[in-house]
């Protein structure tokens, strides 16, 4: 994506759904449902922050689910495809992104062999290390699960769009693998990250994802999600999500520190946060 649409100056009263075209036709521009995955590592210049979560939460059509009839993986193309053409599949392209400490099967650097990951959705750090009964450890979460995208509106989709949904980086998490199987396929109506901490960002991403691919919530999802997102006002709807190696490293102590530096609370998936410091596991560490 290149460039950006600038907003109107002032917005709707919150609650209320947009509907002046300019304003339809800009959260188009930098969400718009036919732009292909973005490769994992790379950059945009469509700028991060350009639309409030919350906003776009408005835009998005609200339904009842649809059936799940007829639904089957391979309808969303092949498991972790090389959409971007890199030589190296999607999920690998993930754990490149989200682990740190990273080295590879062999001199290529594409099949990650062992890695950490600083898991935003349990507050914990995981070692992965790539075997039959250990690489299950990590899973790729997709943020919308298919199997709801299929029943919110991707059945009328294209292969390619499909295909591009469960391959898109702005949709995908490397995660703690129990965490991910409890999840399943719920929306943020039965499921949300057990670190409170990086609920915001989780449910901004899905209301990102879900305009960029033209699907809709249904009532109890979007009111989950509303909720959640007027805990976090001005919480952006991201276009990218950044590589964990780009992330400024930052370690306080004990939450003396945190404190004295002025970055209490500490959120799960931001810098500074440790499971160490978060004694009740909420995803958010020196609260108190």
């Amino acid at each position: 994506m290149s460039g950006h649409t600038s907003l109107p100056n002032t917005l709707p009263a919150s609650g209320t759904r947009w509907t002046a075209a300019v304003v339809l036709s800009a959260l188009f521009a930098i969400f718009g449902a036919n732009l292909p995955a973005v490769a994992a590592g790379s950059t945009t210049t469509a700028e991060q922050g350009t639309v409030q979560a919350a906003d776009l939460l408005e835009t998005l059509p609200v339904k009842g689910r649809a059936p799940k009839t007829g639904y089957e993986r391979s309808l969303f193309g092949p498991t972790w495809a090389d959409v971007d053409q890199n030589g190296c599949d999607t999920r690998n392209d993930i754990l490149n992104r989200d682990l740190t400490d990273i080295t590879y099967v062999n001199s290529v650097p594409c099949t990650v062999k062992t890695g950490v990951l600083a898991d935003p959705y349990t507050g914990t750090v995981i070692d992965f290390v790539r075997g039959t009964t250990t690489s299950s450890a990590v899973q790729i979460d997709h943020v919308v699960a298919l199997s709801d995208a299929w029943q919110k509106g991707a059945q009328q989709l294209t292969t390619e769009q499909r295909t591009a949904f469960a391959n898109d980086p702005l949709n995908l998490q490397a995660t703690d693998g129990p965490t991910n199987q409890q999840k399943g396929d719920g929306d943020a109506a039965t499921w949300l990250p057990p670190a409170k901490g990086f609920r915001c960002e989780y449910v901004a991403r899905q209301v990102a994802v879900k305009a960029r691919y033209s699907l809709w919530v249904t009532q109890a999802e979007h009111d989950a999600i509303a909720g959640i997102l007027a805990g976090c006002p001005g919480q952006p709807a991201p276009t990218i999500v950044q590589p964990a190696s780009t992330t400024t490293t930052v370690y306080y102590a004990n939450c003396a520190e945190a404190v004295a530096a002025g970055a209490a609370p500490l959120y799960a998936g931001n810098p500074g946060y440790r499971a160490g410091l978060d004694g009740d596991g909420d995803g958010v560490a020196c609260e108190g």
